[in-house]
Protein backbone atom coordinates (compact mmCIF):
# COMPACT_ATOMS: atom_id res chain seq x y z
CA UNK A 1 0.00 0.00 0.00
CA UNK A 2 1.56 3.01 -1.11
CA UNK A 3 1.88 5.90 1.62
CA UNK A 4 1.28 9.76 0.16
CA UNK A 5 3.67 12.30 0.98
CA UNK A 6 2.24 15.07 3.58
CA UNK A 7 3.90 18.03 4.13
CA UNK A 8 5.32 18.99 7.05
CA UNK A 9 4.27 21.06 9.28
CA UNK A 10 7.02 23.49 9.18
CA UNK A 11 6.41 23.41 5.31
CA UNK A 12 2.85 24.12 5.63
CA UNK A 13 3.30 26.64 7.97
CA UNK A 14 6.43 28.17 6.61
CA UNK A 15 5.53 32.10 5.28
CA UNK A 16 7.52 34.13 3.23
CA UNK A 17 11.49 32.68 3.35
CA UNK A 18 13.75 35.00 4.98
CA UNK A 19 15.48 35.84 1.50
CA UNK A 20 12.47 36.75 0.05
CA UNK A 21 11.54 39.27 2.87
CA UNK A 22 15.49 40.82 2.36
CA UNK A 23 15.12 40.79 -0.80
CA UNK A 24 12.34 43.81 -0.60
CA UNK A 25 14.45 45.95 1.92
CA UNK A 26 15.94 47.21 -0.81
CA UNK A 27 13.02 47.92 -2.87
CA UNK A 28 11.13 50.38 0.36
CA UNK A 29 14.69 51.60 0.91
CA UNK A 30 14.63 52.55 -2.92
CA UNK A 31 11.15 54.16 -2.62
CA UNK A 32 11.90 55.82 0.63
CA UNK A 33 14.69 57.51 -0.98
CA UNK A 34 12.84 58.54 -4.14
CA UNK A 35 9.98 59.95 -1.81
CA UNK A 36 12.62 62.02 0.29
CA UNK A 37 13.72 63.37 -2.92
CA UNK A 38 10.64 64.49 -4.41
CA UNK A 39 9.07 66.13 -1.23
CA UNK A 40 12.51 68.33 -1.35
CA UNK A 41 11.66 69.45 -5.06
CA UNK A 42 8.41 69.67 -4.08
CA UNK A 43 9.44 72.15 -1.15
CA UNK A 44 12.20 73.89 -3.06
CA UNK A 45 10.25 74.65 -6.28
CA UNK A 46 7.09 76.04 -3.82
CA UNK A 47 10.32 77.93 -2.39
CA UNK A 48 11.69 79.39 -5.96
CA UNK A 49 7.71 79.80 -7.09
CA UNK A 50 7.28 81.79 -3.62
CA UNK A 51 9.92 84.24 -3.94
CA UNK A 52 8.90 84.86 -7.76
CA UNK A 53 5.51 85.60 -6.26
CA UNK A 54 6.29 88.09 -3.73
CA UNK A 55 9.31 90.13 -5.63
CA UNK A 56 7.19 93.10 -6.35
CA UNK A 57 7.04 93.34 -2.75
CA UNK A 58 3.31 94.19 -2.65
CA UNK A 59 2.59 90.66 -3.11
CA UNK A 60 4.69 89.43 -0.31
CA UNK A 61 1.87 88.62 1.79
CA UNK A 62 -0.26 87.18 -0.17
CA UNK A 63 2.75 84.73 -1.76
CA UNK A 64 3.95 83.85 2.19
CA UNK A 65 0.06 83.08 2.87
CA UNK A 66 -0.37 81.01 -0.25
CA UNK A 67 3.21 79.08 0.56
CA UNK A 68 2.13 78.34 3.91
CA UNK A 69 -1.41 76.99 2.82
CA UNK A 70 0.74 74.81 0.50
CA UNK A 71 2.96 73.28 3.14
CA UNK A 72 0.38 72.86 5.10
CA UNK A 73 -1.74 70.66 2.80
CA UNK A 74 1.45 69.15 2.10
CA UNK A 75 2.30 68.04 5.68
CA UNK A 76 -1.37 66.44 5.46
CA UNK A 77 -2.03 64.86 2.36
CA UNK A 78 1.87 64.55 0.99
CA UNK A 79 1.27 66.40 -1.91
CA UNK A 80 1.48 70.10 -2.82
CA UNK A 81 -1.74 72.35 -4.35
CA UNK A 82 -1.65 73.08 -8.19
CA UNK A 83 -0.44 75.83 -9.38
CA UNK A 84 -3.57 76.77 -10.32
CA UNK A 85 -4.84 77.44 -7.13
CA UNK A 86 -2.07 78.44 -5.07
CA UNK A 87 -2.37 81.76 -7.92
CA UNK A 88 -5.96 81.87 -6.74
CA UNK A 89 -5.04 82.03 -3.19
CA UNK A 90 -2.58 84.45 -4.22
CA UNK A 91 -5.40 86.92 -5.98
CA UNK A 92 -7.60 86.68 -3.18
CA UNK A 93 -5.15 87.37 -0.33
CA UNK A 94 -3.42 90.73 -1.98
CA UNK A 95 -5.11 93.15 -0.15
CA UNK A 96 -5.19 91.82 3.28
CA UNK A 97 -1.65 90.35 3.01
CA UNK A 98 -0.71 93.52 1.80
CA UNK A 99 -1.39 95.16 5.17
CA UNK A 100 0.36 92.07 6.65
CA UNK A 101 3.65 93.00 5.28
CA UNK A 102 3.98 96.15 5.93
CA UNK A 103 2.99 95.65 9.33
CA UNK A 104 5.40 93.07 9.96
CA UNK A 105 8.40 94.79 7.51
CA UNK A 106 7.98 97.54 10.17
CA UNK A 107 8.06 96.14 13.38
CA UNK A 108 11.20 93.96 11.95
CA UNK A 109 13.21 96.83 10.75
CA UNK A 110 12.56 99.26 14.03
CA UNK A 111 14.40 95.83 15.50
CA UNK A 112 17.04 95.82 13.13
CA UNK A 113 17.34 99.23 13.55
CA UNK A 114 17.74 99.72 17.35
CA UNK A 115 20.21 96.34 17.67
CA UNK A 116 22.43 97.64 15.41
CA UNK A 117 22.65 101.34 17.12
CA UNK A 118 23.13 99.42 20.07
CA UNK A 119 25.90 97.12 18.37
CA UNK A 120 27.21 100.07 17.03
CA UNK A 121 27.37 102.02 20.24
CA UNK A 122 25.25 104.89 18.97
CA UNK A 123 22.87 104.28 21.58
CA UNK A 124 24.17 103.80 25.24
CA UNK A 125 23.23 100.48 27.23
CA UNK A 126 26.60 98.27 25.75
CA UNK A 127 26.16 94.16 25.94
CA UNK A 128 23.34 93.62 28.11
CA UNK A 129 20.63 95.79 26.17
CA UNK A 130 22.26 93.96 22.65
CA UNK A 131 22.07 90.96 23.90
CA UNK A 132 17.99 91.81 25.12
CA UNK A 133 16.88 93.66 21.59
CA UNK A 134 18.91 90.04 20.05
CA UNK A 135 16.24 88.38 22.26
CA UNK A 136 13.33 90.36 21.37
CA UNK A 137 14.33 89.95 17.83
CA UNK A 138 14.16 86.28 17.91
CA UNK A 139 10.81 86.06 19.96
CA UNK A 140 9.17 88.69 17.37
CA UNK A 141 10.48 85.91 14.69
CA UNK A 142 8.79 83.19 16.29
CA UNK A 143 5.38 84.98 16.89
CA UNK A 144 5.81 86.35 12.98
CA UNK A 145 6.59 82.58 12.19
CA UNK A 146 3.62 81.08 14.01
CA UNK A 147 1.21 83.62 12.65
CA UNK A 148 2.20 83.01 9.26
CA UNK A 149 1.67 78.64 10.23
CA UNK A 150 -1.75 79.59 11.75
CA UNK A 151 -2.57 81.39 8.21
CA UNK A 152 -1.46 78.53 6.45
CA UNK A 153 -4.03 76.55 8.21
CA UNK A 154 -6.87 78.91 7.61
CA UNK A 155 -6.42 78.57 3.92
CA UNK A 156 -3.90 81.65 3.62
CA UNK A 157 -7.01 84.21 5.12
CA UNK A 158 -7.28 86.05 8.25
CA UNK A 159 -4.24 87.69 9.02
CA UNK A 160 -5.84 89.21 12.30
CA UNK A 161 -7.61 86.52 13.30
CA UNK A 162 -3.95 84.30 12.71
CA UNK A 163 -1.92 86.97 14.59
CA UNK A 164 -4.85 86.68 17.37
CA UNK A 165 -4.28 83.06 17.59
CA UNK A 166 -0.59 83.56 17.26
CA UNK A 167 -0.46 85.24 20.33
CA UNK A 168 -2.92 83.63 22.47
CA UNK A 169 -0.52 80.38 21.91
CA UNK A 170 2.84 82.41 23.06
CA UNK A 171 1.08 83.35 25.92
CA UNK A 172 -0.06 80.17 27.11
CA UNK A 173 2.80 78.30 25.36
CA UNK A 174 5.65 80.25 25.41
CA UNK A 175 8.04 77.84 23.95
CA UNK A 176 6.75 77.92 20.87
CA UNK A 177 7.41 81.26 19.76
CA UNK A 178 10.96 80.47 21.71
CA UNK A 179 11.50 76.98 19.39
CA UNK A 180 10.18 79.00 16.13
CA UNK A 181 12.43 82.35 16.41
CA UNK A 182 15.83 80.32 15.96
CA UNK A 183 14.29 78.75 13.02
CA UNK A 184 13.83 81.85 11.27
CA UNK A 185 17.32 83.38 12.06
CA UNK A 186 18.96 80.01 10.95
CA UNK A 187 17.07 80.37 7.88
CA UNK A 188 18.12 84.11 7.04
CA UNK A 189 21.78 83.40 8.16
CA UNK A 190 22.03 80.94 5.46
CA UNK A 191 20.34 82.99 2.74
CA UNK A 192 22.83 85.69 3.67
CA UNK A 193 25.62 83.37 3.12
CA UNK A 194 24.54 81.56 0.26
CA UNK A 195 22.33 83.76 -1.44
CA UNK A 196 21.14 81.71 -4.11
CA UNK A 197 20.13 79.26 -2.16
CA UNK A 198 17.60 81.67 -0.74
CA UNK A 199 14.81 81.06 -3.02
CA UNK A 200 15.08 76.90 -1.78
CA UNK A 201 15.37 77.69 1.26
CA UNK A 202 11.80 79.64 1.87
CA UNK A 203 10.12 76.27 0.82
CA UNK A 204 12.47 74.57 3.56
CA UNK A 205 11.76 76.99 6.06
CA UNK A 206 8.33 77.02 5.67
CA UNK A 207 7.94 73.08 6.16
CA UNK A 208 10.04 73.10 9.15
CA UNK A 209 8.04 76.13 10.84
CA UNK A 210 5.05 73.91 10.46
CA UNK A 211 6.67 70.81 11.32
CA UNK A 212 8.13 72.08 14.59
CA UNK A 213 4.85 74.29 14.99
CA UNK A 214 2.52 71.06 14.86
CA UNK A 215 4.89 68.96 17.10
CA UNK A 216 4.66 71.03 20.05
CA UNK A 217 1.06 70.79 19.34
CA UNK A 218 0.64 74.74 19.15
CA UNK A 219 -1.83 74.27 15.67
Amino acid sequence: MSSRARPSVGSARSGPSVGSARSREPARTDAGWRDTVTAASDLALLGIVTTVAALPLVTLGAAVASASTAVREFCDDERLPSLTDGLHRLRRGLLPGLAASVVGAGVTVLLLLNASALARGVVPGGAPLLVGAVAVGLLWAGFAALTIVEVGVRGGEGWLEAARSAWRTSLARPWVPIALGPVVAIAALLGLVLPFLAPVLVGYALFALHVTARRLHAT
